[in-house]
């Protein structure tokens, strides 16, 4: 596969750009190279470069992370369908009747047309906090999320039980209507839902008495999520058919985990390496030492050099978190700090005294030298 091209670059922005700029770059460019217009053979995938460049960087969270991950973090944690979803491209092509364009190019992802397809179900999100040894382990949480459900009186046909609904005169049953729109010399059309009908194609005259003629109704249900070794904060799982149903036919949509790490008291996360704190004495620093720090898998003991300075790191290859989707495990690094007693007992004070002088450290009789 070829390496991506930076999607700043891409679209022709700075990083700092703000979301008005981003939009009028991405509104020039899918002018220039979209298909309907340009007849050239790499303008679809030009169009695609530059659609999934814009989808990303006019998302405040996806944008964050690819600034922070770069490319190959980003893709990691994002599929394409998850790139598209919630981008807001009808508000670029308004009334330029693009929409179904989108769709065929992109296969259904993110929403394009302004309208959501009739036989598809809307997602839904959910947040879910996991601990940092759940997030490195993976686990399972059974979580419980509002949906609306087929109506069970009416089967979500939305007719009351013994009586039917009549085709709409307006879309013959199909549930879309076509317009047309011209914009300077070409002429576009745009498919979008009856409004009659609102997409169903039919026309219910008795409503059913359970969901009140909508085929559906709100319900509380319980799944279980499964979490993956691994998993870093703002990452989506995607559960499929797992969203909003609709009312007669077609797939429900689909479920989106958006997993939260709860803050460690004891390690803090940069990618798949794990940071600690230990905190040592002076003699400990000086004479060198063996010391018990904690892991994810348990504590374990370390050496510390004579003569380790405050700040040194040890670093323990493996112990991090697990590579999501990926193999093996970053690392462990300990930063090693020195504690200073606020008190001291009278011995303590005379033999740091004594130390003192050993050192030379009297300013009054040998000059100081501080190591940077």
């Amino acid at each position: 596969m070829a390496q991506k091209r930076d999607y700043y670059e891409v679209l022709g922005v700075q990083k700092g750009s703000n979301k008005d700029q981003i939009k009028d770059a991405y509104r020039k460019l899918a002018l220039q190279y979209h298909p309907d217009r340009n007849k050239d053979p790499g303008a679809e995938d030009k169009f695609k470069e530059i659609s999934e460049a814009y989808a990303v960087l006019s998302d405040d969270q996806k944008r964050a992370q690819y600034d922070n991950l770069g490319h190959a973090g980003f893709d990691q944690r994002y599929t394409s369908e998850d790139i598209f979803r919630g981008a807001d491209f009808d508000s670029v092509f308004r009334d330029m009747g693009f929409g179904d364009l989108f769709r065929t190019i992109f296969g259904g992802a993110g929403g394009f047309g302004g309208y959501e397809e009739r036989n598809r179900g809307q997602d839904v999100g959910f947040d879910l906090e996991v601990t940092l040894e759940e997030a490195a382990k993976g686990t399972e949480r059974e979580i419980e999320i509002p949906r609306t459900e087929r109506c069970d009186t009416c089967s979500g046909s939305g007719t009351q039980p013994g009586t039917q609904a009549k085709t709409c005169p307006r879309c013959g049953g199909a549930g879309r209507v076509q317009n047309m729109h011209k914009v300077g010399f070409a002429t576009y059309m745009q498919v979008s839902a009856c409004p009659t009908c609102k997409g169903r194609g039919r026309i219910i005259e008795t409503h059913c008495s359970n969901c009140r003629g909508s085929g559906l109704v709100r319900k509380r249900r319980k799944i279980t999520v499964k979490v993956p070794p691994g998993i870093d904060e703002g990452t989506q799982l995607r559960l499929r058919g797992e969203g909003e149903m609709t009312a007669s036919e077609g797939e429900p949509g689909d479920l989106y985990v958006i997993i939260h790490v709860r803050q460690h008291p004891q390690f803090a996360r940069e990618g798949d390496d794990l940071w600690h704190v230990a905190i040592i004495t002076y003699p400990e620093a000086a004479l060198g030492a063996e010391i018990v720090v904690p892991t994810l898998d348990g504590p374990t003991t370390i050496k510390v050099r004579p003569g380790t300075q405050v700040g040194e790191v040890i670093t323990l290859r493996g112990k991090g978190m697990p590579r999501f989707r990926g193999y093996g495990r970053g690392d462990l690094l300990v930063r090693l700090g020195i504690r200073v007693p606020e008190k001291l007992t009278g011995t303590q004070r005379a033999l740091l005294e004594q130390l003192s002088k050993e050192f030379g450290t009297d300013s009054q009789t040998k000059s100081r030298k501080f190591r940077l």
